[in-house]
């Protein structure tokens, strides 16, 4: 994809290392099982940010991630190191490298939610159109996406990322700078058990949303009933 593209669609993800992605399922997965499962999350991600027209793709990582990423991604997909560490400062870093100076659509997206309605992702840039950021809530108190055509460099400060106030704290600082925010329909990511079980029975029915997601899940269903004896209702 051209880099004078007018709209981006950066992905916010870390190399799938042990203790690195998704922790939260620790506790319910195997570390081979979440590695895995992370990278199939990544894989469906890419191929849903690729299926949009005329959009760059590209991704947003830790400095020590880049290599790994880049391999995982392919050499069509940018892969950009954040200045500094946390989400946080990798948002920031999104909007100063990719929007700041450009006036380009700018979206950044979890690397976790390949099950998201494509038309959600197009429906985000166009209301970009109108406003001045756009946000993706999820049903936990987080966001899946937020955007915007310009950096605002304070827009993500004391933002509570990873809390269930991190929307609303976005949303204050949005206001405090006078921002308009255009908001997308809520949905949910993958961060403990009761995510993967719901994504289960979402990808049972359609599973060519996410196809090696839902081969993933497939086999850790069929895993799980042997391990328990018991048939999934």
């Amino acid at each position: 994809m051209r880099s004078e593209s007018r709209r981006v669609l950066v992905i916010m993800a870390k190399a799938p290392r042990p203790g690195a992605v998704k922790t939260r399922l620790e506790s319910s997965l195997s570390a081979d099982a979440v590695i895995e499962f992370y990278r199939c999350l990544l894989a469906d991600t890419l191929t849903l940010a690729r299926s949009l027209n005329d959009v760059e793709v590209a991704i947003m990582c830790p400095d020590l991630d880049v290599g790994d990423l880049a391999e995982l991604a392919g050499a069509e997909v940018r892969v950009v190191a954040q200045k500094g560490e946390g989400l946080a400062v990798g948002l920031t870093s999104v909007f100063e490298h990719f929007a700041e100076g450009h006036q380009q659509r700018t979206i950044a997206f979890n690397s976790d939610s390949p099950h998201l309605p494509r038309s959600v992702l197009e429906e985000s840039f166009e209301t970009l159109a109108t406003h001045d950021v756009v946000v993706g809530p999820t049903h936990d108190g987080g966001y899946y996406l937020v955007g915007a055509k310009t950096s605002h460099r304070t827009l993500f400060a004391n933002d509570g990322m990873g809390t269930t106030s991190a929307l609303q704290k976005l949303l204050a600082r949005a206001r405090e700078l006078e921002l308009s925010v255009g908001l997308a329909p809520p949905f949910y990511d993958i961060d403990v058990i009761g995510d993967l079980t719901r994504l289960a029975d979402e990808l049972r029915l359609t599973p060519e949303k996410a196809p090696r997601t839902a081969q993933w899940v497939k086999e850790w269903e069929g895993a799980e009933r042997s391990r328990t004896g018991r048939e999934k209702p």
